[in-house]
């Protein structure tokens, strides 16, 4: 991820803890994005560094009204991976019927912003679990990267999938490209999280992210669904750019559970 201050970025891509944040000039030695299309959002100001700093961040608007009906059946052949390498399908996640499941898609496993994300999804999981909802957390990657993120948050394996082809990614068209990781101002979110993210870094490897450096430029998500059902959607506008998950577990509570 990074935020854009001056003329300067600050990365958080695959950086070690010692060197949080790391200051590039340039991206250029990233691969070339795929065309990402951006959508209304509305305005948000955050205050930094004790209020010395103002951010405009975009934050996208919550709703699953904009992906298609069907969009459970779309999802329920594609094949993933389970932390320790077996191969599943889509709808073998969750009970396809009247289970309500949180999925929560990763950029990639080496981004120490996607581990905060993990590590708030694992302190929140008690809570969904108590509510009957199943929680699902999905990250660009092989297999034994994602083991890497389960044994360092910690997180929990038997609820963290690999999509290294990023084939679930792309069926729910969630944004990728150079601006998207880079430049968009929603990443801008991420400065009042910094302490969260730093302690989710402690164990922190860079040997987690992706071969495939492609998979870098990769934006995230969050879905909430009940059966096949699409109950909830947002698209990750930014690195960083998470979905608060009170208003998560707030969807969930508003819908009975079977």
């Amino acid at each position: 991820m990074a935020m854009m201050t001056c003329s300067r970025i600050f990365l958080c891509y695959s950086t070690p803890r010692s060197q949080f944040p790391t200051v590039i000039s340039s991206p250029s030695h990233f691969l070339t994005p795929k065309k990402a299309t951006y959508k209304s959002t509305k305005h948000i100001t955050l205050n930094a560094n004790g209020g010395n700093s103002r951010f405009m961040a975009r934050v996208s608007s919550s709703s699953a009204a904009e992906f298609p009906t069907n969009i459970g059946d779309m999802l329920s052949d594609v094949t993933i991976f389970t932390a320790s390498g077996q191969p599943v399908l889509f709808k073998d996640l969750w009970d396809q019927n009247e289970g309500v499941a949180v999925v929560a898609f990763l950029r990639h496993f080496g981004c120490f912003c996607c581990w905060e994300l993990a590590s708030a999804l694992k302190e929140a999981k008690p809570k969904f679990d108590s509510a009957g909802v199943k929680l699902i957390a999905v990250g660009v990657g092989t297999p034994d990267r994602a083991r890497i993120l389960a044994e360092r948050v910690p997180f929990p394996m038997d609820s963290l999938y690999a999509d290294p082809e990023r084939k679930a990614y792309d069926v729910l068209g969630l944004y990728y490209g150079l601006g998207r990781t880079f430049f968009n101002p929603a990443s801008a979110k991420v400065f009042s999280r910094l302490d969260k993210v730093k302690k989710a870094m402690e164990n922190y490897t860079i040997k987690a992210t992706p071969d495939d450096t492609s998979s870098v430029l990769q934006q995230g998500g969050m879905f909430v669904f009940k059966g096949k059902q699409l109950l909830y959607a947002r698209k990750d506008e930014g690195t960083g750019d998470h979905a608060p998950l009170d208003d998560i577990f707030d969807v969930c509570c508003k819908t009975p559970v079977a």
